[in-house]
């Protein structure tokens, strides 16, 4: 998706302003139209707060339509393609266009729950979160009652714009919907970063199924040459690192007994601030090892 930066928004009549944001929130271009009166934007939070006010000033009735026209998660519409690009996009992100027949069972099951005592479908920024993390919010949020939820579907609607707007717009300043995870690996028993070190970057299901997201070598300074994570947020999930430790002392002519003693490190964590900085580096020695949650 190509971005436009402020100035060029600015710049724009109501019609190609409305083409260019009427889709960021779901089938309601009424929300950019009423923004568009609001220009010129100093910056990106201005553009995000006039939206939103847009919907927050709106009547009940406009709300309800904007929180209706949103599509259930891994429903029908979404396994079928009819939903918007954005929705299919974020969807895919979480791995809902992926489910296995339980997983896909267990969605269906809580739609239909939640349209009966909502009568609306359940919205939640899924690029914040993974599919436990999902299934979770599913559950606690079905304890709510109306008022409750409907602020909470608004709150999430809003989290979901910031992001498309993150993803559309370019300017001096952003919106802070992005989180990073980053790993540092240090070589105590030599006193220098370990380079050449394999890693693997999975995501823990809590049924014990692994995902890999990604593998990666540690470079001359220890880190990737990438961070794990950067330019959007970090699902809620569980992670685990594994570090080929063994191979990389092999490697390093380092004694040690055979088979060694540490082979691959698994160095399993949690991320609960999807915008928020995590770094979870490895000291390690051919006979210990160490980590901490740094920033």
């Amino acid at each position: 998706m190509a971005q436009m930066t402020l100035d060029e928004l600015n710049g724009m009549d109501q019609s190609a302003f409305v083409a260019a944001l009427g889709e960021v929130f779901e089938h309601a271009p009424w929300v950019a139209e009423t923004a568009y009166r609001a220009r010129p934007f100093a910056d990106m939070s201005e553009l995000y707060e006039e939206m939103t006010a847009a919907v927050r000033s709106a009547d009940a009735g406009r709300q309800t339509a904007l929180i209706k026209g949103h599509p259930d998660l891994a429903g029908k519409a979404a396994r079928d393609g009819t939903i918007t690009a954005d929705s299919k996009l974020e969807q895919s992100s979480a791995g809902l266009d992926r489910l296995s027949e339980d997983e896909f069972a267990a969605f269906h099951r809580l739609n239909d729950a939640y349209r009966t005592k909502f009568n609306m479908p359940f919205i939640v920024c899924v690029r914040r979160h993974g599919k436990d993390s999902i299934l979770r919010q599913f559950e606690q949020r079905l304890t709510n009652d109306d008022a409750t939820e409907r602020q909470a579907a608004l709150t999430e609607i809003f989290r979901i714009i910031a992001l498309r707007l993150d993803q559309r717009v370019a300017a001096a300043d952003r919106l802070k919907v992005n989180g990073r995870l980053s790993t540092h690996v240090l070589d105590t028993h030599r006193g220098r970063p370990a380079s050449g070190v394999a890693l693997e970057f999975v995501e823990v299901a809590s049924s014990g199924h692994s995902r890999l997201i990604s593998r990666t070598v540690t470079n001359d300074d220890g880190r990737t040459d990438q961070p794990l994570f950067a330019e959007q947020p970090i699902p809620i999930a569980q992670y685990e690192l594994r570090f080929s430790i063994g191979e990389y002392f092999a490697r390093q002519g380092t004694p040690t007994t055979e088979p060694p003693f540490l082979g691959v490190i698994p160095v399993r964590f949690a991320v609960a601030e999807p915008e928020g900085h995590y770094h979870v580096p490895l000291i390690v020695t051919p006979w210990s090892y160490s980590t901490y949650r740094g920033s």
